[in-house]
């Protein structure tokens, strides 16, 4: 993958690493698992917690990827886009662009 792409053209390239829908599916429910632990550590008060945020969803990706797609999550290429990609991938589940 070419350093010098937009963000739609690498999240075109997202799409093609999460064709299978239970893929899309277990990302889904890792995104809600990860915005429940943060809420749930503000709400508690443990604060230190946050730091594992970002390990919340792996279990969810990865088990996707490794058991459904069969390929390397983009998070390995670039972290950050990714993690957006994610987000906009979930806003075109939600909104029927792609297939829940």
């Amino acid at each position: 993958m070419s350093s010098n792409i937009t963000f739609w053209e690498y999240y075109e390239y997202y799409l093609t690493l999460h064709r299978n829908v239970w893929n899309r599916r277990l990302h889904f429910l890792g995104q809600i698992a990860t915005m429940v632990y943060i809420f749930s550590c503000l709400y508690f008060g443990f604060y230190l917690a946050l730091l594992l945020t970002p390990f919340i969803v792996y279990p969810f990706a990865w088990t996707g990827h490794f058991y459904f797609e069969k390929n390397k999550p983009a998070a390995f290429s670039r972290p950050l886009w990714a993690k957006a990609c994610d987000w906009v991938m979930i806003k075109d589940m939600l909104t029927g662009k792609i297939k829940f």
